[in-house]
């Protein structure tokens, strides 16, 4: 168990944590939430002892491992694998297995296991870096953000692989969706304090808002009495006949300490304008075809119409090309062939990370925004809205952090009216708060939307049509996002037993021979049996191994109460009751050392099923 107690921290003249507490127990999973600047990544550093507190003391039990996913580059070995292999723990040096396991389901694919780290991307250096956190299995693994940079099927990988962790976990992330289906407790860091509870990531605001209603109404309240004691004291004060009322009210009026009003945590506006048009189709292409290298065409082909009122949004693996098709849309990119159709009546609003470098290093956010169109009343209204409140809207952009330069981005697409929104990742740098403000803020717009998103909640709540990037093709979906994945499906989840992700050529490598020069449709109809069977097969191991883990935690949670229990009830003071904690307490440890010796057989079984699948798959 991790015990925090009366921490205090602050920087400079802000106040970080004010005498705050926090304990993780055995088995808890905590997502931690809180606004941009609240200090969530300051409390891992104290944690991992790589930050100072003032005042305070954090507990950590003997021999208990940590795990902190870190976001500095640094590799020093030849390979991929060989760079993962360090987190493994020590006297299990030997495990490539497990780190292969963990690199597939986070997207390298096996010709990339042989490569130097180097040659990969930022955002596939940061995967290796998670790989080498889980690797290690420690007893705490921290967090910070581990879904950033990965797609939507790492992310569901990373989800499913984080529910199954044995030890204790504290994770911070932006994605709601994401948090709610891996943790088991949610603490806020509000108002320099820090509020646990069981349960989700709404539980936990609703008690927070239900909490707060219900101190300003008590303020109000108090307030009131107070101006009423004040007005009878001011008033019949020098009346003789009623001195003892008077003195009464002074010292009841000492009594009340005096509630401050709540400060109003300022969050993100957003409203998109919309630019009429009476066209139906706002945007298509025909035939359209890119490539950077010869060898390799991320575009080919494509076509595509765009109506009023469309929520398209754009999934599938990182490098595949969803950046690529929205710069084609944008007109930042010229197509190798084909083209891209506007009607005259359409006005584009478009987010991309990469227009951070277009934003003029001299200019303040305030001009950035006037550059738009707008006068400079609307363009400190803007400013206001996405947190660049009075002289913050003269800060220069070139002194902007990632999250405020993506905010100025937002802000400008909120200068001028649209019909069509381009929007690429434009929830990366954003809280949940203000996540949850651009969810509303897409959805009421009335205007059509084209999306690049890995957030599964923003899949489930705007989408009715869907660009698929996956196996080296584009397909379309039209419907729901819980029906494309009944129905279609993430490939690379189920192709290969334990979520490992195959690439192109492992898929070909897994038919028989004989079903090489086979029609793409009877391709397609046996690589969907090979996936039915591994996954009817596994399945019903996989919910087993679920349930018992649940079993264990619910079981370890009573028991940790029974030994409290026990402690506070001695023998000699009530026998009877005692007696009866002592039996649940030998009950509990004997089911919950039955299920472990299920689990480790279920387990045992399910490992070896998914190896006979593989090389069945293999042969």
């Amino acid at each position: 168990m991790i015990q925090i107690t009366n921490l205090t921290k602050a920087f400079g003249r802000q106040d970080v944590f004010d005498d705050v507490s926090l304990a993780l127990h055995r088995g808890e999973r905590l997502g931690l939430v809180g606004r941009n600047g609240h200090g969530k990544t300051t409390l891992l550093r104290i944690i991992m002892g790589l930050e100072a507190v003032d005042e305070g003391q954090v507990q950590i039990p003997k021999n208990y491992s940590l795990g902190y996913l870190t976001q500095a580059l640094q590799f020093t070995q030849a390979t991929v694998v060989a760079e993962a292999c360090l987190g493994l723990a020590p006297g299990k040096e030997t495990e490539v297995w497990r780190v292969e396991k963990v690199l597939a389901g986070l997207g390298f694919r096996v010709a990339d296991l042989e490569r130097p780290p180097e040659e990969f991307s930022g955002g596939f250096q940061v995967r290796l870096n998670l790989a080498k956190t889980l690797v290690g299995t420690p007893d705490l693994l921290l967090l910070d953000e581990p879904t950033n940079y990965l797609d939507v099927v790492s992310i569901r990988w990373l989800a499913a692989h984080l529910r199954g962790w044995k030890g204790e976990l504290i994770l911070i992330t932006h994605d709601r969706a994401f948090m709610d289906g891996v943790i088991t407790h949610v603490a806020a860091i509000h108002r320099h304090k820090i509020r646990k509870v069981k349960g989700s990531t709404d539980k936990l605001y609703e008690l927070i808002d239900c909490e707060e209603e219900v101190y300003e109404k008590t303020r109000l309240n108090e307030e009131k009495k107070r101006k009423e004691a004040e007005a009878y004291i001011l008033r019949f004060r020098s009346k003789a006949r009623l001195a003892t009322n008077v003195q009464s009210r002074i010292k009841a009026l000492a009594k009340i300490e005096k509630k401050e009003k709540l400060v109003t945590h300022k969050d993100l506006r957003f409203s998109f304008g919309f630019a009429a048009t009476p066209a139906k189709t706002l945007l298509s292409t025909s035939g359209l075809s890119f490539s950077y290298t010869p060898d390799r065409r991320l575009i080919e082909d494509f076509n595509l119409a765009v109506g009023q009122r469309d929520r398209i949004c754009v999934i599938g693996h990182n490098g595949q090309g969803k950046t690529t098709l929205l710069r084609l849309l944008a007109g930042d990119l010229t197509p190798d062939a084909g083209q891209v159709h506007l009607h005259n009546k359409t006005s584009i609003g478009y987010f991309a990370q990469t227009n951070i470098v277009d934003l003029n290093p001299t200019w303040s956010i305030e001009q950035e925004f006037m550059s738009m169109g707008c006068e400079r009343q609307r363009a400190r209204g803007i400013a206001g809205a996405m947190m660049f409140e009075g002289d913050l809207a003269e800060k220069k952009t070139q002194v902007l952090s990632g999250g405020e330069r993506s905010r100025v981005l937002l802000g400008k697409i909120l200068a001028k009216n649209s019909n069509l929104l381009l929007l690429d990742e434009p929830t990366n740098h954003l809280d949940m708060q203000s996540s949850d403000a651009f969810l509303n803020a897409v959805d009421s717009f009335e205007g059509s939307v084209i999306m690049v998103t890995h957030n599964e909640m923003f899949l489930n709540q705007l989408a009715n049509r869907f660009l698929v990037f996956q196996q080296d093709h584009i397909t379309y979906f039209e419907g729901a996002y819980q029906e494309f994945l009944d129905k279609v499906g993430w490939f690379d989840e189920q192709s290969l037993p334990n979520g490992a992700a195959p690439s192109k050529t492992q898929v070909t490598k897994d038919l028989p021979k004989s079903a090489k020069n086979l029609s793409q449709k009877e391709l397609r109809r046996r690589r969907a049996a090979l996936v039915t069977r591994a996954s009817k097969e596994l399945k019903p191991l996989k919910e087993r191994m679920a349930y018992l883990e649940q079993e264990i935690m619910a079981a370890e949670e009573r028991l940790d109460q029974l030994n409290q229990e026990l402690i506070d009830t001695p023998p000699t003071a009530d026998g009877r009751r005692f007696s009866e904690l002592s039996r649940e307490h030998g009950t509990l440890k004997q089911h919950i050392e039955t299920c472990f010796e299920e689990l480790e057989k279920v387990t045992l079984k399910h490992d070896r099923k998914a190896k006979t699948l593989a090389q069945q798959m293999d042969g």
